[in-house]
């Protein structure tokens, strides 16, 4: 047994944070379950002085502890978890966590540069030390985005700082750890160096706008010296530092950066000290942008048009450095793409970002990289070069905000392996401190209805919790500003517009599955006003029957059953998607009140979700429970969101199965839709279905991305047309989450991880089986350790599943296998559901009804028709199969039929019965590939 992973607010020894609702969670690793107890210490500094707390032995029950402790500004506490077994066995393991400014007063001022025109405002400072030096911290901030040196050597490993907030409500103050950098006695350079960023660079929708929070870039900072002899020193920004413009000539997010080297930087001049609120500086929440990744060229090609391209056979988000080997004076220009058309250079869906990267070379040769500015590409296109390019002289730094991987799943189809790993890049992409919506054109922009459908999938594939804290901060922001509603993307970067279903919706739903994923009620308690918020703003929209038929909506965004093309909100009824969410979120806040100890709270909106679900049932619901809407989206809602009694549940189930059926069982949903139709299938019975669609690789569907070799998630169905032309639409991203939500359907209902408590300490294991995927594994990083999942449906004549299960610490695991008698666990025997507890278990069983499915003689010629050996044993016994060879239409007009029917309804086919009867023989016998 082992003590790992302790973690302070979801985090790793967090630096400077903000601590509200102080959390230490920790993981045990074993190989068997036993009782124990559980202990947290915390002392302030890392000399085990003074102890501040202590929660005594209490027996173990949940892996975390809820901290009640005052914290002190700019103070490391240690933090030591142990655990005792009965036999009075002692495990411990340690960490730390040190807090920032908190509110504690900044004595340094905003400062700036009296041209407030300039691209790039260089601050510096030159200082002596001449003690010994015990710690070193600095707390700085800048607008928009900087960087900050010592003695040359860049002071973090994060970029982009402070990151993305709504900057005239609060902005995010940093905390380095700088100690090791200012050991050497003497006299040390401090330079900090800032761009435009999101503060005041052009941001925004439709191409964006510039200065939205601000017109000057300026910085505010804090060096914190604590010498061995006791005494402390602080070095501010104020008057006596000095200012210049940099070589970045000019930069934006949209725009990209020109960075000229052969500038000398010169005409230093004294700062002026700035009027900016300091009230405005707050702990951060943000976690940091880091390069998390790195990417080698795979390719350098040489295009149609004689273009020099690199290909790193990846979309995704950062940027490119390069090894400068250019003589002085040579201009190099990068630009970026994602994809390439008649195998030359695209960027047209970039839309007015520039985004490109020109460097100036001084003739020395080193490693270049951009400072304030991020790309979303696979491409780069390289000109103005006077030598070969040389792969090994390129690298993509993938930048996303440091999270984690928690969760995986590998079958044996690889395009299916392929989807997946697409999702797990588009959300690397787009989770750069905001969960933007793209990250290549000129949007970029944190919307809150993608990050609505994604969150439950996000919080799956990574360790988002303190990711969507920040985020939720955003939002709750923009709702006090306006009335409660929530923007269309937060921070609004002065968009007032919001307020539409599923975007709005995002105020009550991430904290939701927050709780839910991490079992932590902070995001709820963050958040619960602005909850609520939402919920009366909306109730204000409503009619009197709590309908909510008023105010704009999204619809089914992106849709493809509405019989105007030209309409991207779907088919569905705008109100009933409206009010089904109203009534969610209604539900959701009754919940959060009832758990946050609200009574009163919990009663009102109790009885708000159920009269929204009455009106809901009154105006679109029969009373044997025909749903009045015939769209694949309101019967996946209406099951989703349990808007019917169980008795009429079966009449929505079939219904939306006749209605795939109509659309020849492909999906026509849209946002809202797609995340449910397979979730609310398998849930119900349809679980080969589910699959069915899920595996399909024609349009639309998943898999035809990866066929024509996407590497990220689209924003469309046919973002890429079947002859590989980018669809004319000019709102067309190629990395774009929001449809990846199917992922999370893989992890509950292929991989099996189903229901299960808020933070998994309960967990139902309820896979379920489907031939065409008969080798399935994954793993999910819960709070309590890792689950890990491996699954086989053996070849073998009564197709036994083999599964191997890993179970953590502190976990317990209900088993609940379909078409199960009694299997067996480590040899051991069970019948039925049963549970377990930590350990390793293999399990075999052989189910009362195989997985192996074969053809039958109700199977549609369609279906026949599809599988080409077949249709060549079929043909050796008779020729009834060359009439659709013969007639083109033939399959969309008689597909439907069986074999039977087909030569009982047409006269002009002859087959005997003799015939008939060897090939329903041949159709039993035959396994679906």
């Amino acid at each position: 047994m082992r003590i790992t992973n302790i973690l302070v607010n979801h985090m790793h020894e967090p630096l400077g944070f903000q601590f509200n609702d102080l959390r230490i969670e920790f993981v045990i690793e074993a190989d068997h379950y036993e009782s124990l107890e559980k202990q947290l210490l915390i002392w302030e500094d890392t000399d085990f002085k003074p102890l501040v707390y202590d929660s005594q032995r209490i027996a173990y029950d949940t892996n975390f502890f809820d901290v009640a402790l005052n914290l002190r500004p700019r103070t490391r506490y240690r933090v030591e978890v142990i655990c005792y077994t009965a036999d009075q066995k002692k495990y411990q393991s340690h960490t730390f966590f040190e807090t920032g400014k908190m509110n504690e007063t900044f004595t340094a001022d905003w400062i700036g540069n009296v041209d407030k025109t300039i691209q790039n405002t260089l601050f510096k400072k030159n200082f002596s030390i001449d003690k010994e030096i015990a710690t070193a911290r600095l707390y700085m901030t800048g607008l928009g985005v900087y960087e900050s040196y010592l003695d040359g050597q860049k002071t973090s490993d994060e970029y982009l700082a402070p990151g993305i907030t709504a900057y005239d409500q609060w902005i995010q103050v940093q905390t380095y750890d700088v100690t090791e950098q200012l050991k050497t006695a003497g006299t040390h350079d401090w330079l900090i160096s800032t761009g435009d960023g999101w503060y005041k660079g052009t941001i925004g929708f439709d191409g964006g706008q510039k200065n939205i929070y601000g017109d000057q870039q300026q910085t505010i900072a804090e060096l914190h010296l604590s010498f061995t002899d006791g005494t402390t020193k602080v070095i501010p920004t104020n008057e006596t530092w000095l200012t210049t413009s940099g070589k970045v000539t000019h930069s934006g997010i949209y725009y990209g950066e020109d960075l000229d080297d052969t500038l000398v930087v010169s005409h230093w001049q004294p700062v002026v000290k700035l009027a900016t609120d300091k009230r405005l500086l707050k702990d951060r929440l943000s976690l940091p942008i880091k390069k998390m990744e790195q990417l080698s060229v795979q390719a350098i090609l040489d295009t149609p048009c004689h273009e020099q391209v690199l290909d790193f056979d990846q979309n995704q988000a950062g940027w490119f450095e390069f090894y400068n080997r250019e003589p002085k004076g040579t201009k190099l220009v990068f630009q970026v793409g994602e994809i390439l058309q008649a195998g030359n250079f695209y960027r047209d869906n970039l839309r007015e970002a520039r985004a490109s990267f020109v460097y100036t070379s001084d003739g020395e040769e080193k490693w270049v990289r951009p400072h304030f500015t991020y790309f979303g590409y696979r491409y780069v296109k390289v000109t103005g070069n006077t030598l070969p390019l040389q792969a090994q002289d390129f690298k993509a730094c993938v930048l996303y905000s440091a999270m984690p991987t928690t969760g995986a799943i590998h079958t044996d189809d690889p395009k299916v392996n392929r989807l997946f790993q697409n999702i797990l890049w588009s959300q690397k992409s787009n989770f750069f401190d905001s969960p933007t919506d793209c990250p290549q054109r000129d949007e970029r922009l944190g919307w809150t209805g993608d990050a609505t459908i994604f969150s439950k999938t996000a919080a799956l594939n990574m360790a988002v919790f303190a990711f969507f804290k920040k985020y939720m901060q955003d939002v709750a922001i923009e709702q006090e500003l306006h009335e409660g509603r929530p923007t269309m993307y937060a921070p609004a970067f002065g968009n007032k517009e919001g307020g539409p279903a599923i975007w709005g919706d995002a105020a009550t739903m991430i904290p939701w599955h927050m709780y839910q994923a991490y079992g932590d009620p902070a995001i709820l308690k963050q958040n619960y006003q602005q909850m609520k918020a939402w919920v009366n703003w909306v109730s204000q929209q409503a009619d009197s029957d709590h309908l909510w038929t008023k105010s704009f909506q999204f619809g089914d965004w992106l849709a493809l059953d509405n019989e105007n093309p030209a309409l991207p909100t779907g088919k569905t009824d705008e109100a009933f998607i409206a009010t089904t969410y109203y009534f969610a979120s209604s539900q959701i806040v009754a919940q959060t009140a009832e758990l946050l100890g609200h009574a009163e709270d919990a009663d009102y909106y109790r009885t708000l979700a159920r009269q929204i679900k009455a009106a809901i049932k009154a105006e679109y619901i029969t009373a044997k429970g025909r749903v009045a809407l015939d769209t694949q989206t309101a019967y996946a809602l209406t099951l989703a969101f349990d808007l019917v009694s169980a008795d009429q549940r079966s009449r929505v189930v079939e219904d939306l199965v006749n209605r795939l059926k109509k659309d020849k069982n492909h999906l026509k949903t849209g946002f809202v839709g797609t995340a449910f139709i397979c979730k609310v299938l398998s849930e119900y019975g349809q679980h080969k279905l589910a699959t069915k669609i899920f595996l399909q690789a024609d349009l639309p569907s998943w898999l035809y991305a990866v066929d024509q070799g996407a590497t990220t998630v689209w924003e469309r169905w046919d973002s890429v047309e079947p002859d590989g032309k980018m669809n004319p639409e000019g709102m067309n991203s190629l990395n774009h989450y929001s449809i990846g939500a199917i992922m999370e359907w893989a992890y509950t209902y292929l991989l099996g991880i189903h229901d299960h408590t808020p933070g998994y300490k309960k967990v139902t294991f309820a896979p379920k089986f489907d031939r065409r995927l008969k080798n399935v594994q994954g793993h999910f990083d819960t709070p309590y350790g890792r689950l890990a999942i491996l699954y086989q449906i053996e070849s073998d004549e009564q197709h036994t599943i083999k599964i191997s299960l890993d179970i953590p610490f502190g976990m317990t695991v209900t088993v609940d296998l379909p078409r199960i008698k009694k299997v067996l666990v480590n040899k051991k025997q069970f019948f039925g559901r049963f549970e377990l507890t930590c350990g390793h278990y293999e399990i075999s069983y052989r189910p009362t009804k195989d997985y192996i499915e074969h053809y039958h003689v109700q199977t549609p010629i369609a279906e026949i028709l599809a599988d080409p050996a077949l249709v060549e044993q079929i043909r050796m016994i008779d020729p009834i199969v060359d009439f659709f060879e013969q007639d083109p239409n033939a399959k969309d007009i008689f597909g439907g039929q069986t074999l039977r029917q087909l030569a009982a309804n047409l006269p002009f086919i002859t087959i005997s019965e003799e015939h008939l009867e060897k090939i329903e023989k041949l159709l039993a016998e035959t396994s679906i590939p």
